[in-house]
């Protein structure tokens, strides 16, 4: 029997509770929030949430769990010439020092800029956080260790022409008078030197590309990068696009005020032989605020599944091996999108072990967002006196009851699948009304094919 064919797009939809946890700050340290349907809303960003989920499923695959085990992941650093620096000392008994200048010099000059050589903590870190394979630094290693004696030399005038080319760059100095002769004009590139110095081996610069590019790393796949500074790196559109969790009812925030015990404080406290000696131990060792949010978050994302496709086709995969990726992938993704949580404050508050009130999984042939749903906030009252009720289970009433007027007005959607771990939930779910088209299902596998 001939497979039906898939629908392009896959739209995922969750309505979760969560309680006394700050999974993402702003500036201040203070809850995000934005303003919908005339209230402020608590926020977790799009940014945190696609963090959460891409960890989650790379340390699964290196663990040799889920559906990618085994396969390429990517990592997000600013380290790369560190890594590499490691690789070459550790597996080919490179010094250190040297290790870090060849790696430093050779990715630079590759068209990766570098911090302030001047401040120790940033020397050898590229400006911009670089998405490349996990192993990208063991294969710059490699072609440095192969290729050691050439690049030794070239590495030499390259670091002697950058030490000359910053020697001449002028002082920044008090402004100079209005009546004090103009400075000569600056060659284009001499601020940084890069126009004296030796270029890199093409064979060597070929070498960094190709480790860096995103060949089978499925999370470069997924998630996308965008790598400006290497104008002939392939950057990657993303095939996940990911929403703003925002709360369905209005925001409440607390400021939580703690004291924290000074445990010495406290040992002497209680071995105290008089109440003076005990009075001078009083009090806290620490105290402060912490803020903390509680509320009924609804969130969404979408896997483009031509996207994904193509992005594993142009790392260099077979049409069949980018056919199987791609299921792979998709079944860790929607497991990603279901488990994964922002782990800011996970231990003060347990954040990371909130599950989902429900999920809602469906094919279309465009992306659709259910957000409107819940323009209006959820008036969490009870029903007797004219409100919905807990904002649980009225988002999820809400939820599906959109989902249902949609879908007779949208043919394309098609295979509605719901996931609850909320027996509450469960009893909305097996209640009469619910959408025929809508199946439930028992675990994160079952949302997708």
């Amino acid at each position: 029997m001939t497979e039906a064919p898939r629908s392009p797009f896959l739209s995922l939809h969750l309505i979760e509770t969560l309680v006394a946890v700050l999974p993402v700050r702003d500036e201040n340290g203070q809850p995000k929030s934005l303003v919908y349907g005339g209230v402020e809303r608590h926020m977790i960003t799009s940014q945190a949430r696609r963090r959460a989920e891409r960890v989650h499923a790379r340390d699964r695959a290196n663990a040799g769990v889920g559906a990618l085990k085994g396969r390429g992941m990517g990592i997000r650093t600013r380290e790369w010439a560190l890594l590499a620096a490691r690789e070459l000392e550790s597996a080919h008994g490179w010094e250190k020092d040297e290790a870090v200048r060849t790696a430093r010099a050779v990715i630079e000059a590759s068209g990766l800029k570098f911090g302030d050589p001047g401040k120790k903590t940033v020397a050898n870190l590229t400006k911009v956080l670089v998405f490349a394979p996990a192993d990208a630094g063991v294969r710059i290693a490699a072609h440095l260790a192969e290729h050691a004696d050439g690049l030794r030399e070239w590495r030499d005038g390259y670091l002697e022409a950058q030490a000359e080319a910053a020697a001449k760059k002028p002082r920044k100095g008090p402004a100079k008078k209005a009546d004090a002769p103009a400075p000569e004009e600056e060659t284009p590139g001499a601020e940084s030197g890069t126009a004296k110095l030796p270029p890199l081996p093409k064979s060597a610069r070929d070498a960094v590309l190709l480790a860096l590019a995103p060949r089978d790393a499925v999370d470069i796949a997924l998630y996308g990068r965008f790598l400006a500074e290497i104008a002939d790196s392939p950057n990657v559109d993303g095939a996940v696009q990911t929403g703003h969790a925002f709360t369905v009812q209005e925001a409440e925030q607390i400021d939580d005020f703690y004291a924290a015990a000074d445990d010495a404080k406290q040992d002497r406290k209680r071995n105290a032989l008089s109440f003076l000696d005990a009075a001078d131990d009083s009090g806290a060792g620490m105290t402060g605020y912490q803020s903390l949010i509680s509320g009924t978050f609804y969130r969404h994302a979408v896997l483009d599944r031509a996207q994904l496709r193509t992005n594993l086709r142009a790392a260099g995969m077979t049409e069949d091996e980018a056919e199987d990726t791609a299921r792979a992938a998709e079944k860790e993704f929607v497991n990603s999108f279901v488990e994964a949580f922002p782990e800011a404050k996970k231990n003060s508050t347990a954040s990371t072990g909130s599950l989902p009130a429900l999920v809602l999984a469906f094919e279309g042939e465009r992306p659709y967002n259910y957000a409107a749903a819940f323009q209006q906030p959820v008036d969490e009252r009870p029903e007797s006196v004219g409100g919905e009720g807990p904002a649980g289970p009225a988002a999820v009433r809400r939820l599906l009851r959109h989902h249902d007027f949609v879908s007779r007005r949208r043919p394309d959607l098609r295979t509605a699948r719901v996931l609850t771990y909320d027996p509450r939930i469960d009893d909305v779910l097996r209640a009469p009304g619910l959408p025929a088209s809508v199946a439930v299902v028992e675990s994160a596998e079952d949302l997708t094919e």
